[in-house]
């Protein structure tokens, strides 16, 4: 039997990342299934043009500070209500508007970001912590405590969720308008499922990569690059194991 082509569309694009290192990487995690096939853009708009191109099976997402247009949106939810399945990495759920009390980021009242499910709000200084898996589902199954260097998300979470990766932290978040993360529960998401309609959201808070060249917002030349957990063996099975998730390549993968 022949086997089938699975079309996927990828994402990437925004602000404060490194897309083209992100994105070279997720098209050889993908290439290691002949059968993926990633349709790339650097936007939302093109997604799910029927005029253009057929509707991918599954959507993969590493943006910052990009948000669809009102018709691009209504394209994602429908083809998640349709039963499409989602990989919305890193900052997909960053909004983010710089002012002189600091960084201001959109709330659960946005649409984009209420789809998701998660509004980032706040990250403490770029460093080392530990992340543990939580529950029985099989994205996460086997995967000890492990340490990351990347950027701690604090996000707003809109249930119902699925936990499956979690980390700590209690403490301030200098440069974001809310800074002050003493007060709520210190257990914080890192990797989530949601459900829509007949289709599904998976949520990977890890994964900031930035290079030399890519905070022009803070200068020319970043001298100490941000490298995330890219190369980490246990965040790279997450990653392989969300992509065949997304596209139903492996059926040990359902819950």
């Amino acid at each position: 039997m022949t086997p089938t082509r699975i079309d996927g569309h990828l994402v990437a694009g925004g602000m404060a990342h490194d897309f083209d290192a992100v994105r070279l990487d997720l098209l050889g995690l993908a290439a290691a299934d002949p059968r993926l096939r990633l349709r790339c853009s650097s936007t939302f708009e093109e997604f799910g043009d029927v005029a253009t191109v057929q509707p991918p099976a599954f959507l993969v997402t590493y943006t910052c500070n990009l948000a669809p247009s009102p018709a691009a949106l209504d394209r994602v939810t429908q083809f998640l209500e349709d039963g499409g399945r989602w990989v919305a990495l890193h900052s997909t759920n960053s909004l983010l508007e710089w002012r002189a009390d600091g960084v201001a980021c959109q709330g659960l009242d946005n649409p984009f970001l209420a789809l998701i499910g998660a509004a980032f709000q706040a990250h403490p200084s770029y460093g080392s912590f530990r992340v543990t898996a939580t529950g029985a589902h099989p994205l996460v199954a086997g995967i000890a405590p492990f340490d990351v260097t990347d950027e701690l998300y604090l996000a707003d979470v809109a249930g119902p969720v699925t936990p499956l990766l979690v980390t700590t932290f209690t403490g301030k978040a200098p440069g974001f308008v809310r800074n002050d993360w003493t007060r709520d529960d210190p257990q914080r998401p890192m990797m989530f499922l949601r459900q829509v309609g007949r289709g599904a959201v998976v949520h990977l808070a890890l994964g900031h990569r930035r290079g030399h060249y890519d905070a022009p917002h803070r200068t020319p030349y970043l001298e100490n690059a941000e490298p995330g957990p890219w190369a980490d063996a246990s965040y790279r099975l997450l990653l392989t194991r969300a992509l065949a998730w997304a596209a139903r390549t492996d059926p040990a993968l359902e819950a």
